[in-house]
């Protein structure tokens, strides 16, 4: 009795390729911006620090579901921009700079943390504890999410710092945008800083909510218009 091995023909689907998954998740980034602002919208505005509780239970307890949704949609939001961190990261590793690219994958997880830890407090604060009757503990939960966000900002920083360092590194970035993301770098940082007890620069403040963020969305839309120009490798690793 003989056997006999018959080569399985490879797939001709274009699923099957590495090309296609990492152009996938180099698209990533792009999905993270979009996806988010989707989610930001569907949470609607949190209650600044030291809110009363009437409008805390409002928010919390008569925004419930939508709150909820939009914690599933963030949660979700999250894989995209650490696929994206690993679809730079082998775009430096290609280069010789996978130092830069360990730095961009460590920070995006010290991100993930933060902020997964942040949207903890919020779920719980709609699944259970407002409308309570626990006022103080909803109030000062709420004010741990915001200087959670105030938190973020290294990380963020770091994420950014890798990306324009280890792509102008790779000569992948020309010296203007590496001196743009030098400039995102140094703003992002700056959210660090917004400890003030009201106003602008609060944790809650105009900066720390909104533009602070909005510069992170604006590099990584650049730097996903930079990965996605360059032709994918191909790799056995996608």
């Amino acid at each position: 009795m003989s056997a006999t091995t018959t080569a399985m023909p490879s797939s001709a689907s274009i699923y099957s390729s590495g090309a296609f998954w990492e152009r996938l998740w180099r698209t990533a980034g792009l999905q993270f911006v979009g996806l988010l602002i989707v989610a930001c919208f569907i949470y609607g505005t949190q209650p600044g620090v030291g809110a009363p509780p009437d409008a805390l239970n409002a928010f919390y307890h008569g925004e419930r579901t939508r709150i909820l949704i939009a914690v599933f949609c963030l949660g979700l939001n999250m894989l995209n921009l650490l696929w994206f961190t690993m679809a730079v990261r082998t775009t430096l590793a290609d280069a010789g700079r996978d130092g830069w690219g360990g730095a961009a994958t460590a920070a995006s997880a010290a991100f993930g943390a933060l902020f997964l830890l942040a949207l903890a407090v919020v779920a719980a604060l709609a699944y259970a504890l407002a409308g309570s009757g626990n006022d103080a503990l909803v109030s000062a939960l709420n004010d741990v999410g915001w200087a959670l966000v105030v938190l973020t900002s290294f990380p963020r920083a770091m994420l950014i710092m890798s990306w324009a360092f280890g792509l102008w590194r790779a000569d992948q970035i020309s010296n203007g945008l590496f001196s743009a993301g030098v400039a995102a770098l140094l703003l992002t940082l700056l959210g660090g800083t917004t400890w003030m007890h009201g106003g602008f620069w609060a944790p809650d403040g105009l900066y720390s909510r909104l533009i602070s963020p909005l510069i992170g969305l604006a590099w990584i839309v650049i730097v996903s218009r930079v990965i996605l120009t360059r032709s994918p490798a191909t790799r056995a690793a996608w």
